[in-house]
């Protein structure tokens, strides 16, 4: 586990990876974003996509899992924003995508002796090291006890 007290500016770690699957785009998409190019492979080839693509709250989805899942497990209270957010080129069926963060910033509450804020940047890539998603979050995280 990581507290606040662990992080620095300059922390990095690859927090996970991902097989993006086909079936897994359309299953997501159909009950929470049911655009053309992320539940339908006829019409996702002939989009300016060329071809199935995820959605962006399934992105999302993913970072938040492989987070939770990350070995480092940093004790978060809350999120308190993301900034910067960019999707700069699609997710598609069968990428590997390999999720990184970097620690840009790192203070104390001035209110909290309890804990810290650290701003992470984070980005998204796939095999082919195109990013897919980029952003700076921004965390509530606890002091070791």
């Amino acid at each position: 586990m990581l507290y606040f007290d662990d992080l620095f500016e300059g922390y990095q770690s690859t927090i996970g990876a991902w097989h993006l699957k086909a079936n897994e785009i359309i299953e997501f998409a159909s009950q929470w974003d049911p655009q053309a190019a992320h539940i339908d492979e006829i019409a996702a080839r002939e989009s300016v996509f060329g071809g199935l693509v995820a959605s962006s709250l399934h992105l999302f989805a993913i970072c938040t899992r492989l987070f939770f899942d990350h070995e480092d497990q940093i004790q978060v209270i809350a999120m308190l924003g993301k900034d910067e957010l960019r999707l700069p080129n699609p997710a598609r069926a069968g990428a590997t995508l390999t999720y990184k963060t970097r620690c840009i910033e790192h203070r104390l509450s001035e209110s909290k002796p309890d804990r810290g804020v650290v701003v992470l940047a984070d980005e998204v890539v796939d095999e082919n090291n195109n990013v897919v998603l980029s952003q700076k979050v921004s965390l509530l995280v606890a002091r070791r006890a």
